[in-house]
């Protein structure tokens, strides 16, 4: 089994920065890529960033490119999402995923295979 352990998430007003950490602990020999999804309320989860295993290849969803970096230290088994300039409609849960796929950088869910508990990030306008 895999954890997934997220930080950073907090009340920031519109325009500024945060920064998401998500630290994997137990057989993370079987995970590679990684991703952030979001939930906000009443909404599906959906796709924010992902990061391929060695951090070559990078994915956004159209909403944040720009905006927010996700990166990776694998000495460390952790992934970040720098968020900047951001935006009342940001606010969500953000749930840090890992996957199995060792090229590429994923979007779609099914290909995740192991979950964070989710934190909340709220940007007031």
């Amino acid at each position: 089994q895999v954890q997934l352990v997220e930080s950073g998430g907090g009340l920031v007003q519109a325009g500024g920065s945060l920064r998401l950490s998500c630290a994997a602990s137990g057989r993370t020999s079987n995970t590679y890529a990684m991703g952030w999804f979001r939930q906000a309320p009443g909404k599906e989860r959906e796709f924010v960033a992902a990061i391929s295993w060695s951090g070559g290849t990078t994915s956004y969803a159209d909403s944040v490119k720009g905006r927010f970096s996700i990166s990776r230290d694998n000495a460390k088994n952790t992934v970040y999402l720098q968020m900047n300039s951001l935006k009342p409609e940001d606010t969500a849960v953000y749930y840090c995923a890992a996957s199995g796929i060792y090229f590429g950088a994923p979007r779609t869910r099914t290909n995740y295979d192991y979950w964070g508990q989710g934190t909340q990030v709220t940007v007031s306008s």
